[in-house]
């Protein structure tokens, strides 16, 4: 009896195991239902764990391989870094300087004072780019000449003068102006460009056109310049007389010509008078109505 009793209530118990079990086959749905898709868990590997601990630590990282003697001297010679991480991967390896070589910067700059005590050694009128010397004043041995504080001028922004030539510094600066926005410009590459001014005439005591009885020329107060021509650093050479006119250097010639108005507030050349067919004449002298050019 005793043994009755027990498969029978081993049996009531399995009974609720069994209907606890999904059903093999599908149940019909109702109209306007969609089925539903069983969650899967995911299986971990049962590795000792080892597919958990790879998740959590992410892709492992590349072994770092050590460096080759020929690597360790190139780096040791140039001061440089051989990136381990490069070698890493695989990458074909680069040097790549940290840090600059001990006293190049200090070269660099010793390099730069130099020429900047070299550059400002001849500058004069407070611009590095008009090289001369400082003359001070000039007296006029006629009354109205004379320039208080007169320079000789050399060379403007690299461009040596045939001659030094005396003037102001207001003079100087427009010169230097029209150096750099009308004469390089309109010579451009050309032979290399301009390698120097001819310098017809700068300061000088005396009237305007060397005419008796006109006013004191401009000249003779350091505030004017003629220029003749120009030589080019492949040795050609350009001149007003003979280029003003020409169909190779007319273009240039004027085009330069027309630029010095505005710097200068008098520009005369050979479309001016009979005195200006071999040279221009630039003064700083101003007027009312502005620049007179011609």
């Amino acid at each position: 009896m005793r043994y009755l009793i027990a498969a029978a209530l081993v049996a009531s118990l399995a009974l609720p195991v069994a209907a606890l079990a999904p059903d093999a086959s599908p149940r019909p749905l109702a109209r306007g239902q969609e089925p539903v898709q069983a969650l899967k868990r995911p299986q971990l590997r049962s590795e000792t764990g080892a597919g958990v601990v790879a998740a959590i630590a992410g892709p492992a990282r590349p072994k770092i391989r050590p460096l080759s003697e020929q690597e360790r001297a190139m780096a040791d010679s140039s001061g440089a870094q051989i990136i381990l991480a490069s070698a890493a991967v695989g990458l074909p390896q680069s040097l790549h300087p940290t840090t600059r070589p001990d006293g190049l910067a200090e070269k660099v700059m010793a390099k730069r004072r130099k020429a900047e005590r070299e550059q400002a050694r001849g500058a004069i009128c407070g611009d590095p780019a008009i090289q001369g010397d400082v003359v001070g004043l000039v007296p006029g041995r006629i009354n109205g000449c004379g320039v208080k504080n007169a320079v000789k001028v050399r060379s403007v922004s690299g461009i040596a003068l045939s001659q030094s030539s005396i003037m102001d510094c207001g003079t100087a600066k427009a010169l230097k102006q029209w150096v750099d926005k009308g004469l390089k410009p309109s010579i451009g590459k050309r032979g290399g460009g301009i390698a120097s001014i001819k310098v017809a005439a700068h300061y000088a005591c005396r009237t305007r056109n060397n005419q008796k009885g006109a006013k004191i020329s401009e000249h003779g107060k350091g505030r004017a310049i003629d220029i003749a021509g120009f030589k080019l650093k492949s040795g050609e050479e350009i001149t007003v007389l003979k280029g003003w006119r020409s169909n190779k250097n007319g273009k240039p010639l004027k085009s330069m010509h027309k630029a010095a108005c505005g710097p200068f507030g008098t520009v005369l050349g050979p479309n001016a008078d009979r005195f200006h067919q071999d040279h221009f004449h630039f003064d700083t002298a101003r007027y009312r109505s502005g620049s007179y050019c011609r």
